[in-house]
């Protein structure tokens, strides 16, 4: 990479760790002005800056709101770029239906998920919040997703998770879709109980876990 490219790539992470929309969106302008690969811009410096935040948010160096202010940088350098993407640079995206499920609206660390998700590559679904279990089947059926994500803070709900699994069991779906579950009151015990493929602590985990689950080799097993 030269070292033109490398310092408006970094410039663009910095912008994101920064929460520095103005910076996201003059150094986004300078990457098309210099004919650079716009998705390679993306990844390298959007995407890179967001995973910086994630690990400051890991750390409790940031906090929710300093995450959302990076993520308002990444999508106004994201919508500088997004329009001179090559069609032949993009991958084929693996695809994750998320949502709160039914009973819940506490959707705070549902839409962290989702930004941490989408800065990863992945093409997310959010269905919302307050979801019934059959919703996030039928959409999971819709758009061919890889993975469908389950949140909840209320212990009173969280047996709707085990419904989602139990309706794709019903319908002899669930080889074809992993389940991953997250929020306050859930456990990895939990997931296994209720037979889901994962469970994340938080944002950057579930990141990880979503990369993992759908690996050419977990994918193929």
């Amino acid at each position: 990479m030269s070292a033109d490219k490398e310092t408006l790539f970094k410039q663009l992470a910095d912008a994101v760790v920064d929460m520095d929309e103005d910076q996201a969106v003059t150094t986004a302008d300078a990457v098309v002005a210099a004919g650079l690969d716009a998705y390679e811009a993306i990844e390298k410096g959007l995407s890179a800056g967001m995973e910086r935040a994630g690990q400051l948010f890991d750390e409790e160096e940031y906090f929710i709101p300093e995450l959302l202010m990076c993520s308002d940088a990444m999508y106004a350098g994201m919508d500088v770029l997004k329009p001179h993407i090559r069609q032949d640079a993009v991958a084929e995206k693996r695809r994750v239906v998320i949502g709160v499920i039914q009973g819940d609206t506490h959707d705070i660390g549902k839409n962290l998920v989702k930004i941490m998700l989408e800065t990863s590559g992945f093409e997310v679904t959010d269905l919302g919040r307050d979801i019934p279990p059959a919703r996030f089947v039928d959409a999971a059926k819709e758009i061919k997703a890889d993975i469908i994500a389950l949140s909840t803070l209320m212990t009173t709900t969280m047996d709707g998770m085990g419904e989602v699994v139990r309706q794709l069991n019903d319908q002899g779906l669930r080889d074809k879709f992993k389940v991953i579950v997250g929020g306050g009151p859930i456990s990895q015990g939990f997931a296994d109980r209720i037979g889901a493929d994962g469970y994340a602590i938080n944002a950057a985990d579930a990141v990880r876990l979503a990369r993992r689950l759908t690996s050419p080799d977990v994918a193929a097993a």
